[in-house]
């Protein structure tokens, strides 16, 4: 299986295109999706090739969340898009009250295979309603599965298990990651939910991280190697189901660890893997755990406010430095 260099807008697009040859039942319905295809471009091509399988709708994120389920529980696999992942607040009770209990409310009879597309994060200025990072909302949600991919192979793999799978996916897509390339296989290639990536090797410490955090943390341990630190780099990409197998081989390798999101730190998916890793891992480890999170206010508007607030290379490499001389003391 060869590899093309690709931006993540271009993978999810040839996933999706690739996804709706193979089973007619997979169609997108959104906002604005048929004239732009897509505000990140993500849906090229679609339209042309697929115009009755995606769909303009309403301004209405409960009418566009509604119609998924639906649809779903009917036979057919909706990809919704939700323009922006802030939005999802609105299309709260379909999702998290409906779509996540009707296949344990109807004892199975029925599967609600649905991808809900969220793209979300901050750092383009776009202030408190349009750059959250609202994962752990639907975490919390029994019935809710929830992936972040973080590279362009990542984005197409994990896309097309998603619409495949038969329960609902909330699918974190972050909007500065559209436009990152990468080296994506071509044909049909799956990740499985629930499988976490090995990124780097390390023996020191290691960062878990997923979505845009990744290339923070990338970063950040080219600049640790310099210092003799060797940071290993745990791309979650699936958050529940979480590959815990993966996790622990990592802690039981270098005996601490760094969490990194965007989201802000109280009650964010770094709490919960913090708070697992001390239950089943405490002998394991050599420092307590950090995480590092965004500020707990609303994204500012103000660019040098947006960039205080959010995380950053110089905040992971102060946890690894912290923890790593914590545990020499």
């Amino acid at each position: 299986m060869s590899n093309r260099i690709l931006s993540s807008a271009a993978a999810l697009a040839e996933a999706l295109i690739e996804e709706m040859q193979r089973d007619e039942t997979v169609f997108i319905l959104g906002e604005d999706l048929v004239a732009h295809a897509g505000i990140f471009g993500q849906f090229q091509g679609i339209p042309e090739q697929f115009p009755d399988r995606i769909i303009d709708t309403p301004i209405s994120e409960a009418c566009i969340a509604g119609c998924g389920v639906g649809s779903a529980m009917t036979g057919m696999r909706p990809i919704v898009d939700f323009h922006f992942s802030d939005f999802v607040t609105c299309g709260m009770d379909e999702l998290c009250n409906q779509a996540a209990k009707i296949r344990y409310m109807f004892g199975g009879q029925v599967k609600l295979p649905m991808v809900v597309w969220c793209p979300d994060g901050a750092g383009l200025r776009a202030a408190a309603q349009h750059s959250q990072s609202l994962e752990a909302w639907f975490v919390h949600t029994p019935g809710l599965k929830v992936v972040v991919p973080s590279e362009p192979a990542d984005v197409k793999g994990l896309i097309k298990a998603a619409i495949r799978d038969d329960d609902p996916v909330m699918f974190f897509q972050h909007k500065k990651l559209f436009a990152k390339e990468g080296p994506v296989p071509e044909g049909d290639y799956l990740i499985p939910l629930g499988q976490a990536s090995v990124k780097r090797e390390g023996r020191d410490v290691t960062l878990f991280c997923y979505g845009a955090s990744y290339y923070l943390c990338r970063e950040a341990a080219v600049s640790l190697a310099e210092e003799g630190i060797e940071a290993e780099i745990v791309d979650l990409r699936s958050l529940k189901p979480l590959d815990m197998d993966t996790v622990a081989a990592s802690v039981c390798k270098t005996h601490r660890a760094v969490i990194v999101h965007e989201a802000c730190l109280t009650g964010g998916f770094g709490a919960e893997l913090a708070a697992r890793l001390q239950d089943e891992l405490f002998d394991e480890l050599k420092a307590p755990i950090k995480r590092v999170g965004a500020a707990d206010v609303p994204i500012p508007f103000s660019p040098p406010l947006e960039d205080f607030v959010l995380p950053s290379v110089d905040r992971v490499i102060a946890a690894v430095q912290a923890i790593i001389e914590r545990a020499s003391a």
